[in-house]
């Protein structure tokens, strides 16, 4: 067996940036090549015409070139007269994409195409409650359409997924997979009263509703203080940067308690997670969130939103908590009471692994892709 993915991002120090679509691939990608399956990967709109192997993964980065005019037209027939040309030559069986602005629209494969919903622009735009773009839902819905099968990351991302786009497909879940052996408890001295978000600064996380949440736990915790990771972003409705906004709404007590970094490297990112007392995800938007398996995984304890996805990963109150993010009382009221109750702390964070190791992890949900591969070919 031959499998193919089409991507707009993975994580490899050649290509473009890349998050958490990429890493959900690479974890999928090298774990059907550990278990024998041939996997290659094409990465589009990149800089270069280059293939490269990451362990057993075939990549390929597939370079944009610029048009006078017709810039989509052209770079898709590109893409796809290479992908098509691949196909043959290394015998793939089936090709995977994913949902993000229909990058496989209006291209036509000889072998059967799967999209995988990871969470497209028009699922995010319903989430956030924005118009989307023409373009985007053009292209989103012709590439739903013309996909011989449609897998989805999370139940409530396929149902939502047919509501927007207005189609009756028959979605099969086959959730997010994470490496239980590369994200694993790490032994590290724990920063009392230290509370940790990673990712993206951005509304559709979440990230807006911390600043009230925080200004609550430091008003009844003394020791509280507040680390934040990741890339800031230019807010979708303000036009300013979420950082900003977010450190305008803390109280002056709250400022005092909190620590911005940049994006770190993964390595680094996993030592800020070991070290934390507790993790905060209060995510408004995602399909089945990496930042929560990793955090579950190496044994943190959570408090995350409630929304749609989180019943699918989440057991409120054995894996964590997780509440409204609008809710800020009771979201503080649950992160205070993880940091006053370190036997609770850490049952939880046992809990997460556990539920990540029986139903989340590579071996589990590859076994899955397996059997939904085989029975395509």
């Amino acid at each position: 067996m031959h499998i193919g993915f089409i991507t707009p991002e993975y994580p490899l120090e050649a290509l473009s940036k890349s998050g958490g679509l990429g890493t959900s691939i690479k974890n999928l990608a090298t774990s059907l090549a550990q278990n024998g399956v041939k996997t290659s990967v094409f990465v589009i709109n990149q800089a270069q015409d280059v293939i490269m192997m990451d362990g057993f993964v075939e990549v390929h980065s597939i370079k944009t070139r610029k048009r006078p005019f017709a810039q989509w037209y052209f770079t898709r027939k590109q893409v796809n007269q290479y992908i098509n040309a691949q196909v043959e030559e290394k015998n793939i069986n089936i090709l995977e994409a994913p949902d993000w602005t229909g990058i496989t629209a209006f291209m036509k494969f000889t072998v059967p195409l799967i999209i995988r919903l990871n969470g497209s622009d028009g699922y995010f735009c319903r989430l956030d409650g924005r118009k989307q773009k023409w373009k985007n839902r053009f292209f989103e819905k012709h590439s739903l359409k013309g996909a011989d099968r449609i897998i989805s990351v999370s139940t409530f991302t396929g149902k939502m997924t047919n509501e927007v786009f207005g189609l009756k497909r028959n979605i099969k879940t086959i959730h997010n997979c994470i490496n239980v052996s590369e994200f694993s408890p790490i032994e590290a001295t724990i920063t009392k009263g230290q509370i940790l978000y990673f990712g993206t600064l951005v509304r559709k996380k979440g990230v807006l509703e911390i600043a009230p949440i925080f200004n609550e736990v430091v008003s009844k915790f003394d020791e509280a203080s507040l680390l934040l990771i990741g890339n800031d972003n230019i807010d979708i409705f303000e036009h300013r940067s979420t950082l900003e906004l977010l450190m305008e709404n803390l109280s002056d007590k709250a400022k005092n308690r909190v620590n911005y970094l940049k994006a770190v490297p993964y390595e680094q990112v996993k030592k800020y997670i070991s070290e934390a007392n507790v993790i905060i995800l209060p995510s408004y938007a995602e399909a089945f969130p990496m930042t929560w398996l990793e955090t579950l995984s190496m044994e943190k304890a959570l408090v995350s939103s409630n929304v749609g996805w989180a019943n699918e990963l989440m057991v409120d109150g054995k894996t964590g908590f997780t509440v409204d993010p609008k809710n800020h009382k009771e979201y503080a009221e649950r992160i205070i009471k993880i940091l006053n109750d370190a036997a609770l702390c850490e049952n939880l964070g046992k809990e997460g692994r556990k539920r990540v190791i029986e139903n989340f992890s590579t071996e589990v949900i590859t076994e899955q892709n397996l059997a939904f591969y085989e029975s395509m070919i």
